[in-house]
């Protein structure tokens, strides 16, 4: 038995049943035993691969984005350019890569980092060094600026609660234990009024998951971009409104039940991006779109065959296959999507609708 599994067994025989929310926060932040206090959990020795480390035109396109969204806001001259959850630092460092030679771009920003783990700090440390990277450890202490901020893959891993529709009434499910085994139960059904508004579109029996910790970081981003300008790009897996059970655990690239191995296996849900922007408000939301489309409008097959010259072999099929996975709707295309987020009086971002 794990040390994290004999601690939550040791809570929930004393305490009772835990959330799913204080559950995923136990495995994956724990100081000791949470999944990222003590590994590297990207690429083949770990657990599950990001779009970034599939390819690095993925950064690039996305960088130059951003590049373009700051011109077109009048170039401030001082900017803050910030990642939130940065992995290893190979997204920024690709956009840092991409941008380099945008005139002013770079004398122009400060880079910030908000990073929970200790390890992936080290990474980031490493790849990012010669731009002197602040790091932080939550979105509130981003400094009060023009902000042009990245999240990739950040909102799934933040801790969700699940409830089970039972009449008008919203049941908790809740795990507990038997034994030496982990286990989900229901808490008693009760009419819950922040979720009034689902039984519009939910039957009974329907999960809905709702992600607070998602809240307070999508007001800091909004207080400083409509105080100063900037832009948010969400990119996560998900849709415009949450419905039905999406945990999930990654274990060394395979699908694990999320109550097996705490914390030693990656814990995410799907990301409901309608309750991103409305916790956004005002700024202005684009259309949410796919993450193949949006691609697919910056230049993704162009910028692909420009790297293919001169490949041949493994090589080029390796390059080629990171096209097609990042933008196949069978693949990681469609199931990913992506959000803007500016001012309201902001021109709309390249590649989106607005």
């Amino acid at each position: 038995m794990t040390d994290l599994r004999a601690a939550l067994l040791r809570q929930i025989r004393a305490q009772g049943p835990i959330s799913v929310a204080e559950y995923m926060t136990q495995c994956l932040l724990h100081p000791r035993h949470g999944y990222y206090a003590t590994r590297d959990p990207l690429g083949q020795a770990g657990d599950f691969t990001t779009a970034p480390e599939i390819s690095q035109v993925f950064g690039e396109l996305l960088g130059l984005q951003i590049a373009q969204v700051w011109m077109d806001q009048g170039a401030p001259s001082h900017f803050a350019l910030a990642e939130l959850g940065p992995g290893r630092g190979t997204l920024m460092a690709d956009i840092l890569r991409a941008t380099a030679r945008v005139p002013g771009f770079h004398d122009a920003l400060s880079l910030h980092l908000v990073e929970a783990s200790a390890p992936l700090r080290a990474a980031q440390a490493s790849r990012l060094a010669q731009f002197q990277p602040v790091w932080h450890d939550s979105a509130d202490t981003l400094p009060d600026q023009p902000l042009y901020l990245i999240a990739n893959e950040f909102f799934d891993a933040l801790p969700i609660r699940q409830f089970l529709r039972q009449g008008n009434g919203w049941a908790e499910r809740m795990v507990g234990a038997e034994g030496d085994t982990l286990c989900f139960g229901l808490s008693p059904a009760v009419p819950l009024d922040a979720l009034t508004h689902r039984l519009d579109d939910t039957s009974d029996g329907q999960i809905v998951e709702t992600r607070a910790p998602a809240e307070p970081v999508m007001e800091a981003i909004s207080t400083r971009i409509m105080a100063h300008g900037g832009y948010a790009l969400i990119v996560d897996y998900g849709d415009w409104r949450s419905r039905g059970d999406t945990l999930q655990a990654l274990r060394a690239h395979r699908f694990d039940d999320p109550l097996a191995h705490p914390g030693a296996a990656d814990l995410t849900a799907h990301v409901d991006f309608e309750a991103l922007a409305q916790a956004a408000r005002p700024l202005r939301a684009m259309a949410l779109t796919v993450q193949g489309a949006l691609l697919e409008r910056l230049g993704i097959t162009a910028r692909t065959h420009a790297l293919a010259q001169g490949l041949s072999g493994q090589p080029l099929a390796d390059h080629l296959a990171a096209h097609r996975r990042l933008t196949h709707p069978d693949e990681m295309g469609h199931l990913f999507k992506a959000l803007g987020l500016t001012h309201p009086h902001a021109p709309a971002p390249p590649g989106f609708d607005a």
